[in-house]
């Protein structure tokens, strides 16, 4: 006899085969087991803590259960997270004061006996901002001035950003935060807008897509930065192709066709050519699609089918179909079900990559 998920797993046509459907339900039980403790196979992601905190309170508030999260308890763990200056002059120390990704990147290390302090990274402040946001959080009450004279020391000549004061790489992964922590914020001041464009357009390559930095393979995931910042920063407007491409500062139809051309035979989309379809991607380029307004040039039935091949019996998504669920391939299946209008889920915010407030 089978019990009630089974049920809600898969429903039967009118020949007999078996469809399977979006399990909301046990989505929101596995992302409440993980917000409960995570599994001993993210020991390796403790750095990181606080983006995994992010696909979870995100990704409950995407399937309307956010009311399974204590969110004083969030807001408080997430604000203990943020790096401070002691005084108005260490702001202009080249360190940068946004997030830690958990407390142990706190603690200090040592260099040659000397006491280091670890940094704050960009990353994890978009994520941190982006769980405060979600909860609710008044941003009235954020130090949001050291968060933003700080990251300007972060931006580089060429208009990128690096996500820690020294030592790190640079490209259009902390262009993209920096344009959200600023958007967020509501305030501009942390970023030099025309650089960070001028910047974003060096990496478009000759094929469309965008790479991480100039000159690089078009990737899925640089391409939505790319996209998703122009248009954060208002250089390009909201569904775009519908508006005249003379004046568009990318290549519209170079772009067009690379992401296109991302949808693979079983529905699902890669990151690069000659690439396995993957998860993440139906909201990478999905996502970009979106933006620019050609998202009904997707084929939604088979993207579907694809994600649903990737959907764990225990709850969850995984990269590809039949292994186990992951907190990043999760949450990213669950936004592409919801730029796909799935029933009884939240409407999202493509470019903030967050769901409606």
């Amino acid at each position: 006899m089978a019990d009630d998920d089974d049920l809600l797993w898969s429903s039967s046509t009118d020949r007999g085969s078996e469809v399977q459907l979006f399990d909301r339900n046990r989505h929101i039980m596995y992302l409440q087991m993980n917000y409960e403790i995570l599994p001993s196979g993210y020991e390796g992601q403790e750095i990181n803590r606080l983006t995994l905190a992010y696909f979870i309170i995100s990704g409950l508030h995407i399937l309307h259960a956010l009311d399974h999260v204590d969110k004083e308890a969030v807001v408080n763990w997430v604000l203990s997270l943020q790096a401070h200056p002691k005084n108005e002059a260490e702001l202009n120390n080249g360190q940068f004061y946004g997030f830690h990704g958990s407390r142990s990147s706190q603690f200090h290390s040592l260099d040659n006996e000397v006491s280091v302090p670890n940094n704050s990274h960009l990353a994890s402040t978009y994520c941190a901002l982006a769980i405060l946001k979600t909860v609710g959080y008044d941003f009235s009450l954020v130090n949001s001035t050291s968060i933003l004279k700080s990251m300007k020391c972060l931006q580089q000549a060429d208009g990128s950003f690096m996500p820690i004061h020294t030592g790190a790489e640079k490209d259009l992964r902390f262009v993209y935060c920096a344009a959200v922590i600023s958007s967020l914020l509501d305030d501009w001041s942390g970023i030099d807008k025309e650089k960070a464009k001028n910047y974003i357009l060096s990496c478009q390559s000759y094929d469309g897509g965008f790479g991480l930095i100039p000159g690089q393979e078009s990737h899925g995931g640089a391409t939505y930065c790319a996209v998703a910042s122009l248009r954060l920063m208002g250089f390009i407007e909201d569904n775009l192709i519908s508006q005249s491409t003379s004046s568009c500062i990318i290549d519209l139809p170079l772009l067009l066709d690379w992401c296109l051309q991302r949808q693979a035979l079983d529905g699902g989309f890669q990151g690069r050519p000659n690439k396995t379809s993957d998860t993440c991607y139906a909201f990478w380029i999905g996502g970009v699609l979106r933006i620019l307004g050609a998202h009904k040039f997707i084929d939604e039935k088979t993207l579907r089918e694809f994600l649903l091949t990737c959907q764990s019996k225990y709850g969850g998504f995984s990269k590809f179909p039949g292994q186990f669920p992951d907190l990043y391939h999760s949450y990213y299946g669950f936004t592409a079900f919801s730029m796909l209008q799935e029933t009884d889920l939240n409407s999202f915010s493509v470019e903030l990559g967050i769901s409606m407030i």
